[in-house]
């Protein structure tokens, strides 16, 4: 069997890198403290850290005036795992402050046990979450057979 070790790296395609750009600035290279690798204007933004990558790149002409849609085939939305509630709070407060759009603030959920997330947008309205599970979250429920599905 072979165990990965997470995601490397999510690629998105937004309408205009640049109208993008300052969102995802924020996001990965102020907020998070990720490194930027590529950062060619317009076309590429690229940051990696905390042992993934998050890249966004312009859509095809052809697709640039077909909004994001989270119940189409593909992404519906990404998550990052933060290591506290704290964390959550505060990345909440930096994007709300940014003047991103805040679907919810720190919030409970009843995925897992603990289970603490935000809910924001990009310009796009791609949806990124982030969360904080305490401890091994679901793995510890789900030995011996699959959970049945919240909502």
């Amino acid at each position: 069997m072979i165990s990965p070790n997470g995601i490397a790296h999510i690629q998105l395609t937004v309408r205009d890198v640049a109208a993008s750009r300052p969102f995802y600035y924020k996001l990965l290279h102020e907020t998070f403290g990720m490194a930027i690798q590529y950062d060619v204007p317009g076309q590429i933004f690229y940051c990696i850290g905390a042992r993934t990558g998050v890249l966004i790149r312009n859509a095809a002409p052809e697709h640039q005036d077909t909004p994001f849609d989270q119940w189409r085939i593909g992404l519906h939305h990404f998550c990052f795992r933060l290591r506290a509630r704290e964390d959550v709070d505060a990345l909440a407060a930096a994007m709300q402050a940014f003047g991103a759009k805040i679907i919810r603030t720190g919030e409970e959920g009843p995925w897992a046990p603990g289970y603490y997330s935000t809910l924001f947008e990009d310009p796009d309205g791609i949806r990124i979450e982030a969360l904080f599970i305490p401890g091994s979250g679901n793995l510890d429920r789900i030995k011996d057979a699959p959970l049945t599905p919240v909502g």
